[in-house]
């Protein structure tokens, strides 16, 4: 008998609760199709609400209580809305969003990756053609850098105030990111070939190769972590033969996504970085309504990996059923694939629950519709 997958559903702020609501309704629906081995656990913290209630984001043991959980699956953390309201509870974002590094530290969640691809029925933000073609997979270091959270505040208040913010870089945590990187190139192009979506990527040596691995640093200004980050890349590439290696200042990185995103396959940066390419890698590939995220530790199975949508909590439009759960929803279905490295039935639910968002998406392409009308389209798609 198959032990069964145990989820933590934490909906969050804003529009958060309205797009959980959709992936549980279809998590229901695809327990009840295929017998799933499958169950979750609703918390109502951290949260606006709770602190508001409570004095703090979440209990003293939350992250003990997660811990118990293979996933967590995460609407939106930060303001509540709606936003018509001046008396709203509002916390600081340093207070609303501090559970999420929480998290990503204490669980070890060490992979911060975020697909890039645009579908049928996605908005084209770009008008070269080519940008149809766009497919590519940002990797964020996402334990150390510049989210260490290491630093302080002297004479605070005082017109002689110094704030401190410290970068940390371990060469452990950059071996293990940048090989990441290198296997799920390898992955994607065995997938591409499968497919028959071959790609074609130049390496220095005139060679030309299915993946590619581009490094993004700041090495010119912040050199000490760029020149370590750049000395592994090399060392770690002679692994990778097979993998076209690139290297991108961030600053251009960011040029190059717009000017040509469909030039990049797998992207690696730090956590700052890859925060800021991730947003825009998104836009390109139809914007936040439609981009999933994931926070993973790939290399331990008892930490549970976290799940949310790449959007924030769009107060603007908070309670009023307008957002739009395709990113919950594509989020769900990664989650879905990942827990199926140890249910199969899973994965496959994962892929079935992807596709239906996908057709979903690809008829209703620049159509008006609510949040539950959407959940509910979807959830017919896949009862057929």
């Amino acid at each position: 008998m198959v032990q069964s997958t145990r989820i933590a559903v934490t909906p969050g702020d804003g529009i958060g609760p309205e797009v959980v609501a959709e992936a549980v309704r279809c998590l229901e629906t695809l327990r009840a199709k295929h017998s799933l081995a499958l169950e979750w656990t609703r918390f109502p913290w951290p949260s606006h609400a709770w602190h508001e209630e409570n004095g703090e984001s979440w209990p003293a043991d939350a992250l003990e209580q997660l811990k118990q959980y293979d996933a967590i699956l995460l609407g939106a953390l930060g303001d509540p809305g709606p936003m018509d309201d001046p008396d709203r509870y509002l916390l600081p974002d340093s207070i609303s969003l501090a559970p999420l590094l929480e998290m990503r530290k204490n669980f070890d969640q060490w992979v911060c990756e975020r697909p890039a691809r645009l579908l049928k029925g996605a908005r084209q933000y770009l008008a070269d053609e080519r940008a149809k073609d766009i497919d590519m997979l940002v990797i964020r270091e996402n334990s150390e850098g510049e989210y260490v959270s290491q630093g302080g505040r002297l004479r605070q208040g005082t017109p002689d105030e110094v704030a401190t913010q410290m970068e940390v870089f371990t060469r452990k945590a950059t071996d293990r990111i940048i090989r990441y990187g290198f296997e799920q190139a390898r992955r994607r192009a065995e997938e591409r070939v499968r497919d028959g979506r071959t790609r074609g990527f130049r390496t220095l040596d005139g060679r030309t190769c299915e993946s590619q691995v581009c490094l993004v640093t700041k090495r010119n200004a912040l050199r000490y972590w760029g020149d370590m980050y750049t000395e592994a890349f090399e060392e770690i590439s002679k692994e990778y033969p097979d993998v076209a290696t690139h290297h991108e200042l961030v600053d251009a990185a960011c040029m190059k996504f717009v000017q040509a995103p469909w030039a990049f396959d797998v992207v690696v940066a730090s956590n700052l970085q890859g925060d800021i390419l991730t947003d825009l890698a998104a836009v390109l590939s139809g914007g936040m309504g439609v981009a999933p995220s994931c926070n993973l530790n790939p290399t331990d199975s008892n930490m549970p990996s976290m799940f949310e949508p790449t959007h924030g909590s769009a107060p603007d439009i908070a309670g009023q059923g307008l957002a739009d759960p395709t990113a919950m929803l594509f989020t769900t279905a990664r989650m879905l694939e990942w827990l199926g490295r140890k249910d199969p039935t899973l994965a496959a639910a994962g892929k079935e629950l992807f596709d239906a968002v996908a057709a979903d998406l690809a008829q209703n392409a620049g159509t008006q519709r609510g949040t539950h009308e959407i959940g509910q389209a979807i959830c017919k798609r896949l009862e057929a």
